[in-house]
């Protein structure tokens, strides 16, 4: 019974995880990019000097798409750093969201794009800011991924190790639970441990992180854990 529930458990997770992925945030498509004019065109294309040009005569930082995204938001999904300079420079926020509530920091945190990560805590964007529809925050987001390296540069950045989204998980919680096992994850949860992320923080039905993780198996995982003293 014990296994049949815990398979039970370990699909819903799945599911749950798959759920998560298909509300991540969403680049412009070709088609949009292609319908782009003014600032949105000239951040599509990484074009500074237009930004400059066109912020000169006038042109609002804060124009939106149809999906809610600034020039700033399409400067970072195409990783144009020095358009985004230029869009800060002339007032851009750099911790707007767009209509699913993803900042510029998660969407180069989940895309795995430490550069541009690097380029936008820079020009102010905060680690710190909820984002999304599941109340997280990039920290989450680079976890679930076991983008480790982006995780270390939000840990430096000030991200909240222990914040809790409105799934009932961590970012710890997170790369057990939504993660392979494999050393992209271990290396996440390894990263989030050493900074001090609360190792006996349960999910919403009591499950400690050690126990998710010896329940499946992650045994590189378990030994983190129990090093920092999980219970």
């Amino acid at each position: 019974m014990g296994r049949i529930v815990s398979s039970a458990l370990g699909v819903l997770l799945l599911l749950v995880g798959c759920a998560v992925l298909s509300h991540a945030q969403v680049p412009p498509s070709w088609a949009e990019r292609s319908g782009y004019t003014g600032l949105l065109a000239a951040a599509a294309r990484g074009e500074a000097v237009q930004i400059k040009h066109l912020t000169s005569k006038g042109e609002k930082t804060d124009v939106k798409d149809g999906f809610g995204r600034t020039p700033l938001h399409v400067a970072v999904f195409l990783g144009h750093h020095e358009a985004m300079r230029e869009l800060v420079a002339a007032g851009a926020d750099p911790n707007a969201l767009e209509n699913d509530r993803y900042d510029i920091v998660t969407i180069a945190a989940v895309a795995n794009d430490v550069q541009t990560l690097e380029v936008a805590l820079a020009l102010g964007a905060s680690a710190k800011n909820i984002t999304s529809r599941y109340d997280g925050t990039a920290l989450i987001a680079a976890a679930h991924l076991g983008h480790a390296e982006a995780v270390r540069t939000l840990i430096r950045a000030g991200a909240p190790l222990d914040h809790v989204n409105n799934l009932g998980w961590t970012a710890l919680l997170e790369s057990i639970v939504l993660g392979d096992g494999g050393p992209r994850h271990t290396e996440t949860l390894r990263a989030l441990v050493e900074a001090g992320a609360n190792v006996n923080l349960t999910d919403r039905t009591g499950q400690t992180p050690l126990g998710l993780a010896r329940a499946r198996g992650y045994g590189a995982m378990v030994s983190i854990l129990q090093d920092a003293g999980a219970r």
